[in-house]
């Protein structure tokens, strides 16, 4: 009901923020939004919610957090792109803490419903050694061998939410996203993600005139990239929906680091000179989402064309980029460009 108190963890992240956006568009009048950081650094800003600054790795802050809430989305963690989950395993792990304390605090408060996003970080390397990679399935996820610390913790979590489910009766759901991308997003600091990380070398490549750009190993490994309004509409779904077993969430369309840089440049209307960093953080060699289960469930799936959302998150961080660096046409004038080009 419109009138429930929805929380959402992690709002000031990029994800969080359009969920909260989403929720008041589609009339939603109580939320909570929470996040571990201060809420002049959220990516979106909503007045008409309650904005809570709070740390929820603590039990007691899940308390006050879940209190009255009828739903729980939990899309709070300590996380980032594949340089940053490299390099801050433990980190990672520490959102254990959140999931576990949500998860008690829910029970402990009445939540009716409770969504974990997962990661498709989830899945056993071995089977994502390939760059032409087959397609994940859900089951793919055991044998056990995750990304180490950031998808571990993820799978944990999702255990976590599975035993909530069968030993106190909270309805839970969990989505494993794959490679969420779009705008209001982390484009620069080292948590951002390849599809951003890709757009602001772009951009500075074009805008400075050294027209060269480096990419984190050979270009050929593989991934399949989520735009962020998809995977907004999969949670709604997901959620309300009786899916009781982790699910994909994710694009299917496969495409190349070198093939996602080929884009890019092709949207700025720019060839840039190449170098591979061999030693750099890359991740698996491929991934991909297989969409059965959640074309079986819902006969939807993501279906937003990559091109077409990084046209979308181009044009965003491009205006970011100039608000904090100077150079450069407005991205009004660049969309409308490259919308004849």
């Amino acid at each position: 009901m419109s009138d429930d108190l929805i929380l959402v963890a992690g709002a000031g992240g990029f994800i969080g923020g359009h969920l909260v956006a989403d929720l008041l568009r589609r009339g939603h009048t109580k939320i909570r939004a929470v996040d571990l950081k201060p809420v002049e650094e959220w990516y979106q800003v909503f007045n008409q919610v309650e904005n809570v600054n709070a740390d929820l790795k603590e039990k007691e802050s899940c308390l006050q957090a879940c209190r009255g809430a009828a739903v729980v989305y939990n899309l709070a963690a300590d996380m980032g792109g594949m340089g940053f989950i490299e390099n801050n395993k433990a980190l990672c792990m520490l959102s254990v803490l959140i999931n576990t304390h949500l998860l008690m605090a829910a029970k402990e408060m009445g939540v009716g419903r409770y969504f974990y996003a997962s990661s498709a970080c989830v899945y056993n390397a071995e089977k994502q050694r390939n760059a032409d990679v087959v397609p994940l399935r859900e089951a793919d996820a055991y044998p056990a061998m995750p990304e180490d610390g950031y998808g571990w913790e993820k799978l944990f979590s999702e255990r976590m939410c599975r035993h909530f489910t069968e030993d106190f009766g909270l309805i839970t759901r969990c989505a494993r996203f794959h490679n969420v991308y779009g705008p209001h997003g982390t484009w620069e600091g080292g948590r951002e993600k390849a599809p951003a990380a890709i757009c602001r070398k772009v951009i500075q490549a074009k805008l400075s005139g050294d027209h060269e750009i480096e990419i984190w190993g050979d270009g050929n490994q593989t991934r399949s990239f989520m735009y962020i309004d998809d995977c907004i509409h999969g949670i709604d779904r997901i959620l309300h929906n009786r899916i009781e077993e982790p699910i994909n969430l994710g694009s299917s369309e496969l495409v190349t680091i070198n093939g996602l840089v080929d884009l890019v440049e092709d949207i700025a209307g720019v060839q840039l000179k190449r170098k591979y960093n061999l030693k750099a953080p890359k991740g698996v060699n491929g991934r991909n989402s297989d969409n059965t289960k959640i074309q079986h469930y819902l006969g939807w799936e993501p279906s937003t064309r990559l091109y077409d959302g990084m046209r979308s998150t181009y044009a965003w961080i491009y205006d970011e980029y100039v608000a904090r660096y100077g150079k450069g046409v407005s991205a009004l004038n660049l969309s409308t460009i490259q919308a004849f080009a």
